[in-house]
C-alpha cells in the first residue's frame, strides 16, 4: 500500500501544480514577456508538475522491475512499452521531459512561446497521465 499512497501524493501534487498552471492558460507570451513574477511562478509549476510525472515513473519503473531509462524521456516511453500508459500516448507525452530539462537546466534559455504553447495546449496531457497512472495502480496489489 505504501507505493499506492507515495503516488496518490505525487498525483495530488501534480493536480495542485496543473491547476494552478491553468488559471494562467490563456496568458499571451507578450504577458509572460511583462510579468516575470507571474512567469516565473508558471516555470516553477510546470517544473514540478512535469517532475511529479517524472517521479511516478520511475517509481513504477523500479517497483516492477522494467528496464532502467536511459534519460528522462525514456521514463515515459518504458511506460508506454510496458502497458502502463499506452504506447502511443507515451510517445507523444515523452518529448514533456525536454521541457523539463530545459526549464531546471537552461532557465535562462527558456522561450516564451515554448512556454506560452505549453500553456495553452500540453496541460491536458498532465490529466491524461494522471487518469492513466490511476487506472493502472486500480488493478495492483502493492
Amino acid at each position: 500500500m505504501y507505493i499506492k499512497e507515495k503516488i496518490a501524493r505525487k498525483l495530488q501534487y501534480m493536480k495542485k501544480n496543473v491547476d494552478f498552471l491553468r488559471t494562467y492558460q490563456n496568458l499571451s507570451v507578450r504577458e509572460l514577456e511583462e510579468n516575470h513574477l507571474i512567469k516565473s511562478a508558471i516555470e516553477r509549476n510546470f517544473h514540478l508538475a512535469i517532475e511529479s510525472a517524472l517521479d511516478i515513473g520511475e517509481i513504477l519503473i523500479s517497483e516492477e522491475n522494467f528496464e532502467k531509462p536511459e534519460d528522462y524521456k525514456s521514463v515515459f516511453l518504458i511506460l508506454g512499452k510496458n502497458n502502463v500508459i499506452p504506447k502511443d500516448f507515451a510517445e507523444n507525452f515523452a518529448p514533456i521531459a525536454g521541457f523539463w530539462n530545459v526549464l531546471v537546466h537552461l532557465y535562462e534559455d527558456v522561450d516564451l512561446k515554448i512556454l506560452q504553447r505549453y500553456l495553452s495546449e500540453k496541460l491536458v496531457d498532465l490529466d491524461i497521465f494522471a487518469k492513466h497512472i490511476a487506472k493502472y495502480l486500480e488493478n495492483k496489489e502493492y
